[in-house]
């Protein structure tokens, strides 16, 4: 947990700032947090969404600094903390599903990503196949509710984590003729795009407060 990994373009040594870009970079999450914030008075979710996303910048910039076992837990549990809560709610309020029905969506997320990495973990390694099917379920949700403003939003946030993916993916090809590498990039539309998906939640249950749902049980 203690061991110190080098995963990035920027990193060239195990000193606290060998990756200023990929650090600094992480004030995305927090910006994009503050910016939601005051949208989402009287939304539980949409509050909890946005704590999380502070939360990702700053475990973000504990990883890209420490560069330890523990720092990339402390990473990556509130990036997956916020996928699962957002298809809960996405499942919940989107959809018009019961509790029960979303927190079983909400488990299936599981299965679901180890299959899609075990499909495509040969051409997208380590947690790029998660992403991507994050990417995907987005897709699934926008198409099925495209004909709403809801379900476009959802399409553009798949569309700019498709991007954003993109530039995490091509971090290590780009770092012979860009030392920096691309990483950074992951950071900055990722903020916007997390930041986006909340906006999207708020202003569906702003249009449709009294939306009825599913019984529950």
């Amino acid at each position: 947990m203690f061991e110190q990994i080098i995963a990035y373009c920027e990193r060239t040594d195990f000193s606290y700032w060998s990756e200023p870009v990929n650090a600094v970079t992480n004030a995305a999450f927090v910006l994009a947090a503050l910016y939601v914030w005051p949208k989402t008075r009287g939304l539980p979710l949409g509050r909890v969404l946005t704590i999380l996303l502070a939360t990702i910048g700053v475990g973000s910039f504990l990883w890209h600094t420490h560069a330890t076992g523990w720092a990339g837990l402390a990473d990556m549990l509130p990036i997956l903390l916020f996928i699962l809560l957002y298809v809960f709610a996405a499942t919940r309020d989107f959809l018009g599903a019961s509790a029960v029905i979303a927190g079983g969506v909400t488990v299936a997320f599981f299965p679901y990503a180890f299959g899609f990495r075990a499909l495509f973990g040969g051409v997208l390694p380590g947690a790029n196949a998660l992403y991507a099917s994050v990417v995907v379920l987005i897709l699934i949700y926008g198409l099925w509710l495209r004909r709403s403003a809801t379900g476009r939003g959802l399409l553009i946030g798949a569309a700019v984590l498709s991007v954003s993916l993109g530039f995490r993916m091509a971090d290590g090809a780009v770092c012979p003729s860009f030392p920096i590498g691309s990483h950074f990039m992951w950071h900055i539309l990722n903020g916007i795009m997390l930041g986006w998906m909340i906006l999207v939640y708020c202003r569906h249950m702003r249009a449709a407060p009294l939306a009825p749902r599913a019984p529950s049980g």
